[in-house]
């Protein structure tokens, strides 16, 4: 440079070469960082900060899948009841803590549903066995919210949690309450056994328990029965091959069929055959009866004429191919992925977590969950967590 002439200045975008990126590329990033670097960490600029809990870009942030929550149980091992975390990956130390230090301290806590990032606890007293809390909570915040229990809670069939971020910070549990539960007259006499009897509705917004007869519904539900909550709706898959939908007020009901005309029957209402992805209700059907049977996924395309569209169908032998083909006959899907179309399957004796990309066609062996985890029953056996980040925790 010669001497005397001034360095001229480069043109372009003033400050920080933060400024040049989207807002959306920020989100995408943020959504990547623990939540406790985003709000501890002083390198994180109030920018960033900002974006991070501004709810028009939360409801932007893609969800990412976290993990499983799931139980062992090994008669040689104390406490012969364990629960777990698994990464989504099958890698690395539990990116949560399955013991759930930060709740009070109860004689056991049984984790009943997880919905988009809460989770729901059935919590036994310490002082009396006999009796519970309800407590949701958010394992990613720590903040956690205590819901009485009603007078049929400790014999209640199933329990579900429903809970919408982008919606509301306030949440719903729904207690399924069946006929024995209730005080049916056993000397009457009852078209089916363990059918629910009465619904109630906890609103964490009203602080209070509200019931609804299931005079003109028969149904049963399975012990671990699997439930979606989305669009403010409740979807339960029943034993009578319909799925049950209920809004969070209990006032409108129907029964969603999966029998007629399509897809046909599904094997077992206890394969937890219900889920929810991309904003879409999925089911999954395995077609047993040879060797080259298949695993058939298909999607509710329309509430009113209760239509189902096949998404995906997989011979078995495709599936998990030669090298896997143990797994056939052995195996059940536990989840989809919330954003991609991808299904998680466990399998096998030693309970092989693996991933499928249904795109790509493409089975990837995540990690063996050992021989000891084993069906919770009262509760779904495996629960896929997504963190939620937020803070808020309504109870009203």
């Amino acid at each position: 440079m010669a001497p005397g002439s001034k360095k001229k200045k480069k043109k372009g975008v003033k400050g920080s070469p933060m400024d040049k990126l989207t807002d959306d590329i920020l989100t995408d990033i943020i959504s990547r960082v623990p939540y406790k670097s985003t709000c501890c960490c002083k390198c994180v600029s109030t920018r960033w900060r900002g974006l991070f809990w501004h709810p028009d870009h939360r409801k932007k942030l893609p969800q990412p899948l976290a993990g499983f929550f799931h139980e062992g149980f090994n008669m040689n091992r104390s406490p012969m009841r364990a629960r777990y975390f698994t990464n989504v990956s099958g890698k690395g130390f539990a990116l949560v803590d399955p013991s759930l230090p930060f709740l009070p301290k109860y004689e056991k806590v049984d984790l009943l549903d997880c919905c988009n990032g809460l989770l729901l606890c059935r919590c036994w007293k310490e002082t009396d066995p006999n009796t519970l809390d309800y407590v949701v909570c958010n394992p990613a915040t720590e903040k956690w919210v205590l819901v009485p229990a009603t007078n049929w809670s400790s014999k209640a069939a199933i329990a579900c949690l429903g809970f919408e971020p982008t919606v509301s910070s306030h949440f719903h549990v729904f207690e399924f309450i069946d006929e024995e539960a209730w005080g049916f007259d056993e000397s009457e006499q009852c078209e089916c056994d363990g059918r629910i009897e009465t619904l109630a509705i906890y609103s964490s917004k009203a602080g209070v328990w509200k019931h609804h007869s299931l005079d003109n519904y028969m149904f049963a539900v399975p012990d671990n029965a699997k439930s979606v909550f989305f669009n403010g709706i409740l979807h339960l898959a029943t034993t009578y091959n319909f799925i049950l939908a209920v809004d969070v007020e209990g006032n409108d009901w129907w029964q969603i069929d999966t029998s007629i005309p399509t897809p046909p029957h599904i094997e077992d209402a206890r394969d937890d055959a219900i889920f929810v992805s991309q904003r879409q209700l999925y089911i999954t059907d395995k077609i047993a009866g040879s060797d080259c049977s298949d695993l058939s996924v298909w999607a509710l395309e329309d509430y009113n004429s209760e239509t189902w569209t096949l998404k995906r169908k997989v011979s078995k032998l495709e599936l998990f191919g030669a090298r896997y083909s143990s797994f056939a006959n052995n195996f059940n899907v536990i989840s989809f992925h919330p954003e991609h179309n991808m299904i998680f399957i466990v399998g096998g004796h030693e309970n092989t977590l693996m991933s499928y990309d249904m795109d790509l066609r493409k089975l990837c062996i995540l990690c063996q969950l050992g021989q000891d985890c084993q069906i919770a029953y009262g509760r779904t056996p495996y629960l896929p967590y997504v963190p939620l980040f937020s803070e808020a925790l309504a109870d009203g």
